[in-house]
């Protein structure tokens, strides 16, 4: 198994499971209320190794997952959680050599998950301190590797999308009035593409899908629930508290172009059931 290394991200778990990421240097150290950890002491080390503070508190040390790095990474906006990452890419169809059109990147979470899924991502983000930091995150996270897959652009979707970015195969959006955003979508998004909009409100999914019709067929709108579960032996029950609602999820197929969807008469079928 490869040791931890210098320059490398690990994270410490302690006694409580409270997670602090840090990057091992020379000389380095981890300063909490409970003392400090020189990095020395990880460094050289196995995964799974358990670390003493000066005051004695223990840390369990570990490489972190990419729900532990979104969680707690640097940020400079709200982040997608994980509750949504999984079902993005998986209602989106995400995978390799998948050209993605991203916007409203922020801070990354949602462009780490599609980029660890396979993908090339072209990113929108009116922000440079956002589009930076997301970079950042990428870069830091995933590697060099990664970050030449992920071309991040100072732009305003709602203004357009250039035609020489595209085209792609997917579109993701996560900003205030994505629906703004749909028809430039068209216009460089190949037939049979999939478009996912993250909305927290209601009343912008409703939007969304206002604007999904004609060309867009199997337009669905979800949205994901997370209730952990405590078990203790012979105690078993939901926990008391769960991370209900955060967003919804409207997805649609584009059928390109030039073409029109099939007209669906709901009753009539109901009738003749």
């Amino acid at each position: 198994m490869r040791s931890l290394a210098l320059g490398e991200r690990v994270m410490l778990l302690d006694s409580k499971k409270r997670r602090y990421l840090l990057t091992l240097a020379e000389g380095g150290e981890f300063h909490s209320h409970a003392g400090f950890v020189p990095h020395a002491d990880i460094v050289g080390q196995a995964e799974g190794v358990v670390v003493k503070s000066t005051k004695g508190s223990e840390y369990t040390v570990l490489r972190p997952t990419l729900e532990d790095y979104v969680v707690e990474m640097p940020r400079g906006a709200q982040v997608i959680y994980p509750k949504d990452l999984a079902p993005i890419c998986m209602l989106a169809d995400i995978g390799p050599g998948m050209r993605v059109f991203e916007t409203g990147i922020g801070s990354g979470a949602l462009s780490m998950a599609m980029l660890r899924w396979g993908a090339d991502i072209v990113g929108y983000e009116v922000r440079e301190d956002f589009a930076n930091r997301a970079r950042a995150n990428v870069e830091e996270f995933l590697g060099i590797d990664a970050a030449d897959r992920y071309e991040v652009h100072i732009a305003d979707s709602y203004e357009g999308i250039e035609p020489d970015h595209g085209p792609f195969d997917r579109v993701v959006l996560d900003l205030p009035e994505p629906w703004r955003v749909v028809p430039h979508a068209e216009g460089v998004l190949h037939a049979g593409g999939v478009l996912v909009a993250y909305t927290p409100s209601i009343t912008q999914a409703m939007q969304v899908r206002e604007v999904l019709r004609g060309r867009w067929l199997d337009v669905r709108t979800i949205e994901v629930l997370h209730r952990g579960w405590h078990i203790e032996g012979q105690a078993v029950r939901p926990d008391h508290r769960m991370v209900a609602h955060t967003a919804f999820l409207t997805v649609g197929r584009f059928l390109g172009r030039g073409a029109k969807a099939m007209r669906t008469d709901r009753k009539v079928e109901r009738l003749r059931r």
